[in-house]
């Protein structure tokens, strides 16, 4: 035991897990303080206090290798308190990543606090004296009890179960060595090098999953941010973007306006349940025809558009096929405009080109496909022959 004292008192390694591990706790808490900056979400708030103990727990740690005390430090009840109180905060935390959680679970970490300190208030109003080995025989329990159910309520909730269940197991396997030092009184020189990398990995793996998610968070918004909520495709904002994109590097593409025949009779006689259904079904269509050419947006209320961006494809045909699958495969029927982009036009003008085809169809009979050149060539003709 002298020797395995010794050893680790001149070893760097306890100094050095326990920097690593404070750096990764800061980098967390950090990111979760900006994330709550940004989102207001309660989950940054609980997992940047998780980490905030954690740097706590890992500067006492810092401070006991730079000391010398034993690697583990079973008499301080203080650090098992941090330990353990952060991990409950922690899957807490986890959860509320990606659910909401019940009234009643915000009270859980007061809970765990209130059981976490009662061994360290209860010695004091008794009136004989305990055992000391007690008090450990007590936050192992807790700890292992938090483990079970962190595998049991936690895991299955979450959008990274496998991940999670190996930092767990990562965490369950930290326990039993400290168990082990803490009952026996030594562990080997390699089982300590061993269990001082764990709460590492630990953390690490908690970084990883929280790094995912707020990739998967970030992503949501700015889909959200870019798409119509209903059906999908790209809100008129976004759509305009790229069809000015286009326009202005002068590419050869072109603009094709939709509108669902009759579509107000429709909200009123099935109601917009029935209506909105539709609405995503068109869509859907629209989005399978224009996969690889083109990109599809919602212009506005049953008016879907899409651009073709494939010099190899004819609007015409695309055009068509919408509107013969839609006919088809939907209870309603679509009336379709295009127009292919000439020089000098705006965007903005080219979309109007294809709605003024689509008008076109819409009054001629509805359920069926126009092109904005050849209208306009038609009206022209009894001018020139006039003339």
């Amino acid at each position: 035991m002298s020797y395995e004292l010794s050893y680790w008192s001149t070893s760097p390694l306890p100094t050095i897990f326990a920097v690593c591990g404070a750096y990764i706790a800061l980098m967390m808490l950090i990111m979760c303080l900006f994330m709550y900056s940004k989102q207001r979400k309660n989950a940054y708030l609980y997992m940047a206090a998780a980490f905030l103990f954690i740097m706590t727990y890992e500067g006492l740690n810092i401070h006991s290798a730079l000391t010398g005390m034993p690697v583990f430090s079973p008499e301080s009840d203080i650090l098992r308190f941090i330990q353990l109180f952060s991990f409950v905060l922690l899957n807490v935390s986890v959860v509320m990543l990606y659910r909401k959680i019940k009234t009643m679970h915000y009270w859980l970490p007061l809970l765990s606090a209130a059981l976490l300190v009662l061994p360290l208030i209860l010695p004091s109003f008794l009136p004989f004296t305990l055992d000391p080995i007690w008090q450990s025989i007590y936050f192992d329990c807790f700890q292992f009890v938090a483990l079970y159910l962190a595998f049991v309520k936690v895991t299955p909730r979450i959008g990274q179960p496998v991940k999670y269940a190996m930092g767990l197991a990562v965490y369950t396997v930290w326990g039993i060595l400290q168990s082990i030092h803490t009952y026996s009184g030594t562990l080997a020189s390699v089982l300590q090098g061993f269990a001082l990398a764990l709460p590492v990995l630990f953390y690490s793996i908690v970084f990883f999953i929280l790094f995912r998610r707020i990739v998967e968070l970030m992503q949501s918004i700015y889909r959200s941010a870019i798409t119509d909520g209903l059906t999908g495709l790209y809100n008129r904002r976004h759509f305009m973007k790229y069809l000015d994109h286009y326009t202005s590097q002068e590419l050869k593409i072109s603009a094709i306006f939709c509108d669902i025949d009759n579509f107000k009779k429709l909200n009123d006689t099935q109601g917009h349940a029935r209506a909105d259904e539709v609405l995503k079904q068109v869509a859907a269509i629209m989005e399978e025809e224009l996969e690889g050419i083109g990109i599809t947006g919602r212009y506005g209320g049953e008016e879907l558009v899409a651009l073709v961006v494939d010099r190899k494809v004819k609007p015409a045909q695309v055009a068509e096929n919408i509107r013969a699958r839609v006919a088809s495969e939907t209870i309603v029927t679509l009336s379709i405009g295009y127009s292919v982009l000439r020089k000098g036009v705006r965007g903005d003008e080219l979309m109007k080109q294809a709605d003024k085809a689509m008008y076109h169809s819409k009054t001629n009979g509805k359920n069926k496909v126009s092109d904005y050149r050849s209208m306009k060539t038609a009206s022209a003709e009894p001018k020139e022959s006039a003339g």
